[in-house]
């Protein structure tokens, strides 16, 4: 009884879809040439409105990753763009400098995104309003206020050689980039793996971090 329904299911969405690319094939062939300049126009204008729009992100220092000096940058950064990744560090911890090279990598392909990275040590205010305790610690802000972290490696494999396509998943999965890959499985990575997941914890969108207990390959506070 189940399989008849699942494939009455499947056959009534293979028609809806070919409806619809029937409908736009109908649409095309009654399109004359004033009507493909008219998209051709429009496609144009989208495309100028994209460009002009990155030229203004770039002017905002979008497209790299670089390091604030004060608190007050990090209030700065986050009311002037909609999208904040901030990595905050400390320089006698290895795995911080694992993270600087995947931002490094991510900040020029997500120009959407404002990536910047502040010593924890030397923002001790920022810190304890934060309730950031591990090194290191990913702070996500959309919209100018903090949304989500990421805390440590356990995240992004629960291992220090984690591919950077992992971070952009977990970055997606937290609103900080437009992600175009699959949002609900996190990439498949080497051999296998245990737990969670395609062989990795299982990963929430929620915030957290604050109070978790951090792994022994990273710093506490």
């Amino acid at each position: 009884m189940a399989q008849n329904v699942l494939e009455h299911q499947l056959l009534e969405a293979t028609r809806v879809m070919e409806q619809q690319v029937d409908a736009e094939i109908e649409k095309l062939d009654r399109m004359d040439d004033d009507d493909f300049d008219k998209l051709r126009e429009k496609r144009l204008d989208a495309m100028k409105k994209a460009q002009k729009q990155k030229q203004e992100l770039l002017a905002k220092g979008h497209g790299k990753y670089y390091e604030i000096a004060a608190e007050k940058e990090f209030f700065d950064e986050t009311k002037r763009s909609k999208k904040v990744v901030c990595h905050f560090y400390r320089d006698s911890t290895f795995r911080c400098k694992i993270v600087d090279k995947h931002l490094e990598i991510l900040a020029p392909k997500h120009v959407e995104t404002k990536f910047i990275k502040i010593n924890a040590e030397k923002c001790p205010f920022l810190i304890e309003r934060l309730r950031i305790v591990v090194m290191p610690t990913i702070c996500i802000a959309v919209d100018g206020k903090t949304s989500d972290y990421i805390v440590g490696f356990d995240d992004l494999g629960g291992t220090d050689d984690f591919p950077t396509e992992m971070l952009e998943w977990r970055l997606g999965r937290a609103g900080a980039i437009d992600y175009q890959g699959d949002l609900l499985n996190p990439p498949e990575i080497g051999a296998k793996k245990k737990g969670g997941i395609l062989g990795f914890s299982k990963t929430s969108k929620t915030i957290k971090g604050r109070d978790d207990d951090a792994s022994s390959d990273e710093d506490d506070w």
